[in-house]
This record gives C-alpha cells, sequence and structure tokens, in this order.
C-alpha cells in the first residue's frame, strides 16, 4: 500500500517527503548584506523518528513547536512516570545514536485523529493510534521486531505537557521546552571543511534560517531575535554527538561531523537552543531578525 499525501489541522506537509530547499550560500560580504529568512520548518512528534516538515506554525510563550517531541518509545528497563514527568537522557529511550537503523523508516503523525503512520520506501506498515494503548503497544511490538536487538519490552510514553527533549533545562532559562535553530551558511562551512555534502537534517532541528554570516548565531546567545510575529530568546549553543553520524536517506553511519567541526572550528556546536518570549505565527521564508547589536 502507497501512503497518499494528508494534510493536519496543524498545517504540517502531507506525506513522507522530507526534502530540504536548496541552498546557495553567498560569500561573506553579500551574506552580511543579505535578508535572514526562514528557510524550513520541521517538528519531531516521537523521539528518534522522522522530522515533519511544516509550513508555518504558531509558537507559544514557555513551549516548543506543538507536538514536538510529544512521544517517545522507552526501552525495558526505562521507568517513567506520566504523573510526575522528568528529564530523562535518550540513552533511555530508542534514538539514531544507537539505533540508525530507525532512519530507514518514514512516519507521519495526525495530530487531529492521533494516528501514526509507519512506512519503508514509501510502503505502509503500521497504523496505529498514538493516544490509545492498544495503539502505543502495536507500535512498540513493531518497533521491537524491526530493531531486533533492542533492549525490551519498548513501550511508548506520553505526558500531558511534557516534551522529550534532548537536553536538560539550561542555567539561564525560565523553561525546558526549546526551539531548535540552525543556521545553514554554518553547515555549508562545515560541508567546505569536510569536502562533502551534510544533509541538514542529520542535525533534526525546528528552523533552518538562511541569510545570516556562519556561526553568527552563536553571537545570539542570551539576546532576542525575532521570527515572524513571534519573539524568542537564544539560551545556548547546540553540542553535538554521535547521532549525525548517521545518514538520514540512507541510515548508514558514514560521516564524522563532531570530530570534523572540532578539528575545523574548535568546538562541536551546530545550532542554538531558544525559548520562546513571545508568541505568533513564523511560516518559512519570513524573516529572521537577530539582536539590535547584530
Amino acid at each position: 500500500m502507497t501512503i497518499s499525501p494528508q494534510t493536519g489541522e496543524d498545517k504540517a506537509t502531507g506525506g513522507f517527503t522530507i526534502g530540504f530547499v536548496p541552498l546557495i550560500i553567498a560569500g561573506p560580504e553579500k551574506a552580511a548584506n543579505m535578508t535572514t529568512t526562514i528557510n524550513a520548518i520541521y517538528r519531531y512528534p516521537v523521539k528518534g523518528l522522522s522530522a515533519e516538515k511544516m509550513d508555518r506554525v504558531a509558537l507559544m510563550p514557555g513551549e516548543c513547536l506543538p507536538h514536538d517531541r510529544r512521544f517517545a518509545v522507552a526501552l525495558g528497563s526505562t521507568r517513567f512516570d506520566p504523573q510526575r514527568p522528568e528529564w530523562l537522557p535518550k540513552i533511555r529511550f530508542i534514538m539514531l545514536m544507537r539505533d540508525e537503523k530507525l532512519a530507514h523508516l518514514q512516519t507521519r503523525f495526525d495530530a487531529g485523529s492521533g494516528v501514526l503512520t509507519i512506512a519503508e520506501n514509501g510502503r505502509e506498515l503500521l497504523h496505529a493510534a498514538m493516544t490509545e494503548p492498544d495503539g502505543r503497544r502495536r507500535v512498540a511490538e513493531f518497533l521491537a521486531d524491526f530493531l531486533g536487538d533492542v533492549e525490551g519490552p519498548l513501550h511508548v510514553v506520553e505526558a500531558p505537557g511534557h516534551a522529550f527533549a534532548d537536553a536538560r533545562r539550561k542555567p539561564n532559562a525560565t523553561t525546558d521546552k526549546y526551539v531548535s535553530l540552525i543556521n545553514q551558511a554554518s553547515i555549508a562551512a562545515l560541508e567546505a571543511a569536510m569536502g562533502v555534502p551534510v544533509d541538514p537534517l542529520r542535525f533534526r532541528a525546528n528552523i533552518y534560517f538562511k541569510g545570516a554570516p556562519a556561526w553568527r548565531e552563536h553571537d545570539w546567545v542570551g539576546s532576542e531575535i525575532t521570527l515572524g510575529a513571534a519573539r524568542l530568546r537564544v539560551i545556548s549553543p547546540i553540542t553535538r554527538c554521535a547521532a549525525t553520524q548517521v545518514n538520514p536517506v540512507t541510515a548508514e553511519r558514514d560521516l564524522d561531523i563532531v570530530a570534523a567541526l572540532e578539528s575545523a572550528f574548535g568546538h562541536i556546536n551546530m545550532g542554538v537552543y531558544a525559548e520562546v518570549v513571545a508568541g505568533g505565527e513564523i511560516a518559512s521564508g519570513r524573516p529572521l531578525l537577530g539582536p539590535p547589536h547584530d
């Protein structure tokens, strides 16, 4: 069965296409004069599973993107209390850093129905309600069978108002729910250093933007930026891990991104975390305004 495209009320784009808008990087002189704009928006409803591209989304103060990392698939030994949810490290869940085979799957979550669809090479393999106990059990059993060598029994976890973020709450933050942003010029700088293309989706960010010089986002830490009608405060750089080794198309570990960042730039950062200070709608193509001193 081939999955047909669908559009949810949250305005995520349909189907299983997660292609990236091509980006031509200007030289530093032109980049300084270019308008910085949002190039792409993604959410990840199930931790460790597919990116879902969105045309636009409304941000709320103190919140991440709606349904971003709403669910996680926990290992057999993981204890998670949905009545008192707490941050847990990603090693307690299935994850690309360890379970690279997950990149072979394409998943789609429909927020209206609560249904998760799992496909491989465009062929539907499972259609189950993540909001129902039986559906969560079916998803967990499918993933356990698909991964094979995994610490089971797997179980799907969720808690109202909780997001399964990779990062703990930062000392300078007012919330533990972040929006992650990546400067595509910084990815281009990494590509130049490595001499190979680097798929932006290796970094699993929410917002990718273009038009700013490489690494300018590091200068924004502690300051506010404006995206469309929303205002965000940049909290910290994002340190990268071995999950970025995994090619999101082939599921092969084919690039040592962390080593390349350290060797070429003296750090292992790509992107920044920000918290939403003032809500509003953001959309692809809309301007991103840096701090006044930028």
